[in-house]
């Protein structure tokens, strides 16, 4: 597509690629529609006739899990048959997990927003959790095959265009898009940008507090997965969300690769749908 993607309107969002996509209300409504989607899109794999079902999921956004165990509890709706990949987790500089007790820990809150949620006759073996290993990263690929592939890939959308914690290349590395693509799970040092969005997020800006280093799945496992389902409901994200869509599919963009998917969806609010215009207060 020519021209500027940041001069896209709202409406013309996905308009001319292979990716849908779908503006809802608000963040409460996008949540919704998240929690709704997995338990859709688990029901359909097994329709097909999949064993185990494989999701690659985020923490952020957060709150789909909390209503997924509700939904579960109140339907006895049961998912034993569920394996859940988490994206990333963050780790000390000594490149161990992050204590589960830690705020900032994805383990904990994944503990805290579902497993500890979910009744236990409903829920899966808890070794179908899985969060990759930083001393052992190659084990979550090998799950991955093992299963016969992901199913759906779910996530958000950092402010550099990342998914999960693929940051783009630094400047003055190597930027090659094919590379950058296969990508398998790994120990990576997140970037300036993506720590200090973070800090705005999730520690009342106190970019000390977050983690340097970080374990995630690669951009090998994410473009791989049969479906990808995207959610977007930062005001931030007005920006990225057009140079996924419209931009140039590079390396500089991680996100954007998802344009030469097969079977993309990607759900934003109304507020992130609107232009990333300067606004002074």
């Amino acid at each position: 597509m020519s021209g500027d993607p940041l001069l896209l309107p709202a409406e013309a969002l996905g308009s001319g690629t292979k990716c849908r996509v779908e503006i809802v209300a608000d963040a409460e409504t996008l949540t919704r529609r998240f929690a709704d989607m997995m338990l859709d899109e688990y029901r359909a794999a097994k329709a097909s006739g999949r064993d185990k079902v494989v999701f690659i999921v985020p923490v952020g956004p957060i709150g789909q899990f909390e209503l997924l165990a509700a939904r579960c509890n109140a339907e006895r709706l049961s998912l034993h048959d569920l394996v859940l990949v988490n994206m990333d987790e963050y780790l000390t500089d000594g490149g161990e997990f992050l204590p589960m007790a830690d705020l900032l820990s994805f383990r904990g809150h994944m503990e805290r927003a579902f497993w500890a949620r979910l009744d236990a006759d409903l829920a899966p073996p808890r070794e179908h959790g899985h969060f990759p290993d930083p001393r052992e990263p190659r084990a979550t690929t090998a799950l991955i095959e093992r299963l016969g592939g992901v199913d759906v890939c779910f996530g958000g959308v950092g402010i550099t265009g990342h998914l999960a914690f693929n940051d783009p290349p630094e400047p003055g590395e190597p930027l090659d898009t094919e590379a950058f693509a296969r990508l398998p799970t790994r120990v990576v040092r997140l970037s300036r940008e993506t720590r200090t969005i973070n800090a705005v997020t999730a520690s009342r800006g106190n970019i000390d507090r977050i983690p340097r280093l970080a374990v995630t799945v690669g951009m090998k496992e994410i473009l791989e997965s049969r479906k990808i389902r995207l959610f977007l409901n930062r005001a931030w994200q007005c920006a990225i969300v057009r140079k996924l869509l419209h931009g140039p599919v590079t390396a500089s963009c991680p996100a954007s690769l998802v344009q030469r998917h097969a079977d993309v969806t990607i759900t934003l609010t109304r507020e992130v749908s609107q232009m990333p215009e300067p606004s002074l207060r």
